[in-house]
């Protein structure tokens, strides 16, 4: 009998010291989360921070009507379009101290998760006007594991090249492309300056995963977490658009096409077919890549006689990468087959809305809230929550001239997303 009141008082005593440790278990697992909230707190981007926080953002990506009137009204308003400005002059101005500059404008300082800091990614971004369209672009999706090759159009004002050196002189892991174009709308300079930052971005790292090219006039909707987990379910794969090219854009890479006066003009000589037998695909500029693929197209001798073949067409950005994809040696290749064709829409590259493709319910997407340069969309704020449920991870075009509402309530429900996956 003793020795069973004995067992009982040790039970009693193990259930107290479990029960005990769960306490303390669960205050621990309390102080550090409230320590994780102050640590990630000074990040957020506060309501009372610019000139468009006059807007209530969340309201702006739930669709309210009445607050996306309020952020159109405020778009066309001069005195506020004057706020919300911030010229080449000030950055170069604000990066005189760079650790003040990344903290006052709350560049993220570590990984903010083991996943993330585990997956690097490499970007390129071509530029060539809109500093602030460019730094806040940086600044939301900057992660100190990542890398950033920064493109500067050879003819961008002295003004925009000055600034842009000055933010990229600021972090270690972001730096200008050592070979510079002068880029010209639709020719092979265009796609030089992705392959300048791909070479140099293979140089700097051996650590990044994948490539996503991007302009200075795209934006995020996604976390970096939320881009990382995407990349990883590619399972070393690709995205990117590649379709069967149709008739109209066949003149584009037939023809043989040269600069003048800095402009592409069509010299009307046909060109030779493209080696190797290769066959042709319409794509678009920008791409979600695999190490390898960009190993493959900076090294592969295929990949180089269709490169080479490429500069004196039409736009060849618009279907070298495309026709790359489908070629069989390719890291992630898809059949040449029709039955394999990947659109836009399917992609997760990038977010594009075109005006002949918005409409009512049975069109491509609903009309564009902003307004359109080239039949491309420029974002408003009344955008935004249709641009959320999309699967892309980046939109283009924004312009913080023209909307920077749009931009701002965009950023600030990145921000708090990944933050608040943090906690």
């Amino acid at each position: 009998m003793g020795l069973l009141n004995r067992r009982k008082r040790r039970f009693r005593r193990v259930l107290l010291a479990g029960a005990l440790m769960c306490v303390f278990m669960l205050t621990l697992s309390v102080v550090l989360h409230e320590e994780a909230q102050v640590a990630y707190s000074w990040l957020e981007f506060r309501d009372d921070e610019t000139p468009e926080d006059e807007c209530q953002c969340q309201k702006v990506i739930q669709g309210d009507v009445e607050e996306i009137e309020h952020a159109k009204v405020l778009t066309i308003t001069k005195s506020f379009k004057n706020k919300t400005h911030i010229s080449d002059k000030s950055y170069i101005e604000l990066t005189n101290d760079c650790e003040v500059f990344r903290t006052t404008r709350k560049y993220l300082p570590l990984p903010l998760s083991e996943e993330e800091e585990a997956f690097p990614v490499a970007y390129s971004i071509v530029v060539h006007h809109k500093v602030q369209n460019f730094e806040r672009l940086l600044r939301s999706i900057y992660a100190p594991q990542n890398f950033y090759c920064i493109h500067v159009d050879k003819k961008a004002p002295e003004s925009v090249m000055t600034a842009i050196n000055s933010i990229v002189s600021c972090f270690d892991n972001v730096f200008i492309a050592s070979q510079l174009e002068k880029v010209i709308y639709a020719s092979w300079s265009r796609v030089q300056a992705d392959i300048n930052c791909m070479r140099d971005l293979l140089q700097i790292s051996s650590n990044w995963k994948y490539f996503i090219n991007l302009c200075g006039q795209d934006f995020p909707i996604k976390t970096n977490l939320e881009i990382v987990r995407a990349l990883k379910a590619l399972g070393g794969g690709n995205s990117l658009e590649t379709e069967v090219m149709p008739q109209y854009k066949m003149g584009r890479w037939k023809k043989s096409f040269r600069i003048i006066d800095d402009a592409i003009q069509n010299t009307n000589q046909d060109k030779k077919p493209p080696p190797f037998g290769i066959k042709i695909f319409s794509g678009g500029a920008y791409i979600v890549v695999s190490r390898a693929y960009v190993r493959f197209v900076l090294e592969d001798p295929k990949a180089q006689a269709l490169i080479s073949w490429s500069n004196d067409t039409y736009s060849p950005d618009e279907f070298l990468w495309a026709t790359m994809q489908r070629i069989p040696e390719v890291p992630g290749y898809l059949r040449a087959n029709s039955k394999y064709d990947i659109t836009d829409i399917s992609t997760i590259s990038r977010l594009i809305k075109w005006s002949y493709h918005e409409g009512a319910l049975d069109a491509v997407y609903p009309p564009c809230q902003g307004t359109h340069v080239r039949a491309v969309c420029v974002y408003g704020a009344g955008d935004l929550q249709w641009m959320l449920e999309q699967r892309h991870l980046f939109a283009n075009k924004f312009d913080t001239d023209f909307d920077p509402i749009a931009i701002r309530c965009l950023e600030k429900y990145l921000r708090h997303r990944a933050l608040i996956k943090q906690h």
